[in-house]
């Protein structure tokens, strides 16, 4: 259990205005349904207000609409997002929680002659480390992590256990890899011949820019010639595939299971649901949202959020499309009637 921390530490440490005991001792995060006395918790949507009432949390962080709310049931930190407020405080707990690596290399890692690791990283137990590769200031390369040759990790830059950073590979500063990431296998490539298949020499790399978080498992493919790329601050979640020569644009995110074929290009600030998929050599301008599951067929120029399997569309074509598909089995009973009365 973390040690006590005061509400007038974490105000003073974030910000926001403290009404209440600045003295209250706080041991954990919690969501409002599970706080307890010791508990610190958060109202961002006004929809589950009702659970702010019966909420046992020693403080709650919320908007100022509901600041009358919340003091009625005890101490409240009030600002403007209180979900992005709840957000900088989970990194602030964090940091005063969780152990960070010692720095060094542990003497089971294998580092190749020519690799360059600054004294202020970490490199876990059974790691490699190929020559040529450079591991940046504070950077944490766990157990069983690969960084191949030429390979190179930013300062800051957190590689969980059993992460493949292929050869020439690069990823920037402040980035989080999770457990069985592998960034830089070769991309999908093969030239038909009499009917079998000739491979294709995946000769690109990977380059992954700052603050780029990957989630566990995902694969991002080297790029055939050119490389793929990854801009600032992409967020992906697990299991995603990142075909080779994709380009990813600033502040993307996407969900589990999410499907990019090669060379596709998407924009900044786009999102996509969990098991959309893009087809590859398609373009996908900024601002563009994908809904979970959709099929991307053809480039997106327009900004917008977009739906469907059966082909997708602007969303709310989308939507009165499929409105109307749930009426089929009527229209079809009625056009079969009309039918038989004519006859």
């Amino acid at each position: 259990m973390a040690s006590p921390v005061r509400l007038a530490d974490v105000v003073a440490a974030l910000g926001g205005t403290l009404i209440g005991d600045d003295a209250l001792a706080i041991v954990r995060l919690a969501p409002l349904e599970s706080a307890d006395a010791t508990s610190l918790s958060f109202l961002a949507n006004p929809r589950y207000a009702a659970q702010l009432a019966a909420s046992q949390a020693a403080c709650v962080i919320v908007a100022p609409a509901l600041q009358d709310m919340a003091v009625v049931r005890g101490a409240a930190i009030v600002t403007p997002d209180p979900y992005l407020y709840f957000a900088r405080l989970t990194q602030w707990w964090a940091a005063r929680t969780r152990h960070a690596p010692a720095a060094g290399v542990h003497p089971s890692a294998v580092v190749e002659p020519g690799a360059r690791i600054h004294a202020s990283a970490s490199v876990g137990a059974l790691a490699y480390v190929g020559a040529g590769a450079v591991i940046g200031p504070g950077a944490v390369i766990g157990t069983h992590c690969h960084i191949g040759g030429d390979a190179a990790v930013g300062e800051g830059t957190r590689l969980a256990a059993h992460v493949t950073l292929g050869a020439a590979c690069v990823i920037g500063a402040r980035g989080i890899v999770h457990a069985g990431v592998v960034i830089g296998a070769d991309g999908f490539g093969f030239a038909p011949d009499q009917g079998a298949w000739v491979k294709i020499e995946q000769l690109g790399a990977v380059r992954i820019a700052d603050d780029v978080e990957i989630g566990a498992n995902t694969c991002i493919d080297r790029g055939a010639l050119d490389d793929t790329v990854l801009d600032d601050g992409v967020k992906l979640d697990n299991l995603i595939q990142v075909g080779h020569n994709v380009h990813i644009g600033a502040h993307s995110a996407m969900a589990g299971c999410v499907g990019i074929a090669g060379s596709a290009r998407i924009g900044k600030h786009c999102t996509a649901g969990g098991g959309a998929i893009i087809l590859g050599h398609l373009q996908l301008v900024d601002h563009v949202h994908i809904t979970a599951a959709t099929v991307v067929t053809r480039s997106i120029l327009k900004p917008g959020q977009y739906s469907g399997l059966f082909p997708f569309d602007d969303n709310a074509s989308w939507e009165k499309n499929a409105a109307t598909l749930r009426q089929l089995h009527t229209l079809r009973d009625r056009i079969r009637a009309l039918e038989k009365a004519e006859k």
